[in-house]
């Protein structure tokens, strides 16, 4: 058994540092060197009947009683003293993570306008007059720029083109809208197909020049320069439709001239200019893809009157195809729109 002086001290200097009431901390003396790992059991009563004192004695002193620690009951196994700093818990082998699938990156969303165009009929109603004032006026050179009713008239130029106007023609044909394509002669060779579809669905061909030179009109070509280009063009598009009526010739960007729209009409031809352009060939100005769409069909919401030539493009242009989408629907709810007429 310990002396009791040094036991009362071991106790109060182990109560203090415990910081806490009532719970004992494991003992330590300053001045001894740390006790080496107990390899056998000899030493354990020894340490025991040490605690059991000091307890004793520490209930005669009159300080603060502290609860007992867990004493080990008989036939208990005996508990391991712990250092002061804990040892780290053994670590768990473990186990082999799956592999992780690769996440499939979500398919960005089609915007509504695009999304419109590519699925789903149209659903077009049948007219409801839109009051506003008649479209007036005359293009370049005395061309046309107006249907001069209240009728519409919808236009297309530069095609035939092998992707796009067949999907401005299956449109057309959902909406029973007919309209004016403005041919390219080489463009109507290459694709007859498409020239005997546009003529058999009921719409009006126009010649548009043969090679769609904006200087067809200029004073470096002759008179027979500019009569066989429209000539070849009407040839290679009645080659294609034998019974196609051509009553109009549009001069290549709009550039008409005296002499060229007196040509045309020697022809047999009326020059048509529009009195409506969305412009949906400027993408420097209105961008590409959703931007030039909803331009478009801002432009042409805001800007149809009763009697308006409307003038857009079907060749290399599916924004202008996504914008007739909405376009169709809103337009033959409010006008009447024809192709121009054959008959004279």
């Amino acid at each position: 058994m310990l002396p009791q002086r040094t036991v009362v001290w071991w106790h109060r200097r182990s109560f203090a540092a415990s910081g806490r009431r009532g719970t004992l901390a494991a003992p330590r003396l300053p001045q001894e060197p740390p006790v080496p790992p107990i390899h056998s059991r000899r030493l354990v009563p020894a340490l025991l009947g040490a605690v059991v004192a000091a307890l004793l004695l520490t209930g005669c002193t009159g300080g603060p009683q502290a609860a007992s620690p867990g004493v080990t009951e008989p036939g208990s196994p005996t508990p391991e003293i712990s250092s002061a700093v804990p040892s780290p818990s053994p670590a768990e082998t473990p186990s082999p993570m799956p592999t992780p699938s690769p996440t499939r990156k979500p398919s960005p969303k089609p915007s509504l306008t695009r999304s419109r165009t590519e699925s789903g009929a149209l659903s077009c109603k049948s007219t409801v007059p839109l009051v506003r004032s008649q479209a007036t006026g005359h293009g370049p050179a005395g061309s046309v720029s107006v249907t001069g009713t209240q009728n519409v008239a919808l236009t297309f130029d530069d095609g035939p083109d092998p992707i796009n106007t067949p999907k401005m023609l299956d449109m057309l044909k959902q909406c029973g809208v007919k309209a004016t394509f403005c041919l390219v002669g080489f463009r109507a060779r290459d694709h007859p197909d498409l020239v005997r579809r546009i003529v058999a669905e009921g719409h009006t061909v126009c010649n548009h020049s043969w090679q769609h030179l904006l200087d067809l009109a200029a004073d470096k070509r002759t008179d027979a320069y500019i009569k066989r280009d429209l000539e070849h063009t009407n040839e290679v598009i009645h080659a294609a439709a034998p019974d196609a009526k051509i009553r109009y010739f549009r001069a290549p960007g709009g550039n008409f001239t005296t002499r060229l729209v007196q040509i045309a009409k020697d022809l047999g031809m009326t020059s048509i200019y529009w009195s409506l352009d969305p412009r949906d060939w400027e993408s420097s100005k209105y961008g590409t893809g959703s931007s030039m769409t909803n331009h478009v069909i801002s432009a042409v919401e805001s800007g149809v009157r009763p009697g308006s030539i409307v003038l857009s493009h079907d060749n290399g242009k599916p924004t202008t195809i996504a914008a007739y989408r909405v376009l169709l629907p809103w337009l033959k709810a409010r006008f009447r729109l024809i192709a121009l007429p054959t008959e004279t």
